[in-house]
C-alpha cells in the first residue's frame, strides 16, 4: 500500500508550493523583480507575471527598470513571457503592458534571435490582429 507515500508527497509539494508563494510575495513587497519575474514563471503563472510586469511599470522610470529585467531574462523564460503576452495583449486592461514586454523583446533581441524561440511564429500570427 503506496497511499500514505503519494499523501506524504503530495503534501510535501503544497508546503513547497506555499512557501514558493510567501517568497514571490516577499520579493515583489522588496520590489526585486527580476527574481520575481523569474519565480512566477517557475511557477507558469501568467497572471502573476503580469501583476509584476505592472508593478515595475507603475515605478518611477517603469519603462526603463522593464527593459533592464526583461533583457535579464534567460531564454526559456523570455519565451514563456512571449506566450504569456499574446493572451494579454487580447485583453485591453492588460495590452498596454503586453505591449511594453513586445517592445523590449523587439529592441533588444536580434531578428534572428527571435526567430529562433519556440511558438514564435504562432506567437506573431497571435499578436498580429491585436497589436
Amino acid at each position: 500500500d503506496v497511499t500514505e507515500i503519494e499523501e506524504k508527497e503530495a503534501q510535501a509539494k503544497q508546503e513547497e508550493q506555499i512557501m514558493k508563494e510567501q517568497e514571490l510575495s516577499n520579493l515583489l513587497h522588496e520590489k526585486r523583480y527580476l527574481r520575481a519575474l523569474g519565480l512566477a514563471i517557475s511557477l507558469d503563472r501568467p497572471h502573476t507575471v503580469l501583476m509584476v510586469v505592472k508593478a515595475i511599470l507603475k515605478e518611477t522610470d517603469g519603462r526603463k527598470h522593464l527593459e533592464e529585467n526583461i533583457v535579464r531574462l534567460r531564454k526559456d523564460q523570455k519565451e514563456a513571457v512571449l506566450t504569456f503576452l499574446v493572451t494579454w495583449n487580447t485583453n485591453s486592461r492588460n495590452c498596454h503592458e503586453a505591449q511594453a514586454v513586445i517592445e523590449t523583446l523587439l529592441k533588444h533581441e536580434a531578428p534572428d534571435s527571435l526567430l529562433q524561440y519556440s511558438g514564435i511564429k504562432s506567437a506573431v500570427e497571435s499578436l498580429l490582429p491585436y497589436t
